[in-house]
């Protein structure tokens, strides 16, 4: 990612559109193979701290407060490109994923599940590469 003013940051996070709780919905996709990686939430501090450093950080809606993917599990994600839908309200991240999984239940999509129309059922469409039990220590 090319490296901007903090005044050109601060004009390109502004023209956003949030929803009410200052929240931008963020796809974040292998910037190689295309495989979406998991779908999070920024606020405009998040944002700006991805923009700055090259490396994911986003909001949790749960926790109420800034994360940097990876944190934990040692699992980091390097932005190599952003879009931005047609409406300004959704980002589109191209990643480098820097270890072998992005989800925290430990397969390397959080998109891992596929549902058969025919049974209603769900059936794991992944493969677990990290134990999360060993990684976050439960």
């Amino acid at each position: 990612m090319n490296k901007l003013s903090m005044k050109k940051l601060r004009q390109f996070v502004n023209k956003l559109k949030y929803d009410s709780n200052g929240l931008i919905p963020v796809i974040a996709q292998d910037y190689k193979d295309g495989m979406v990686l998991m779908v999070a939430f920024m606020n405009r501090e998040s944002l700006l701290m991805t923009l700055r450093t090259g490396f994911m950080c986003y909001y949790s809606r749960s926790r109420k407060k800034l994360w940097k993917k990876g944190e934990t599990s040692g699992n980091v994600q390097q932005a190599r490109q952003i879009m931005v839908d047609c409406d300004s309200d959704c980002l589109l991240f191209k990643i480098k994923q820097i270890g072998k999984a992005a989800c925290h239940t430990g397969y390397r999509s959080c998109f891992y599940r596929k549902l058969n129309p025919v049974t209603s059922k769900f059936s794991i469409a992944g493969k677990r590469v990290f134990n999360p039990d060993t990684v976050y220590k439960k």
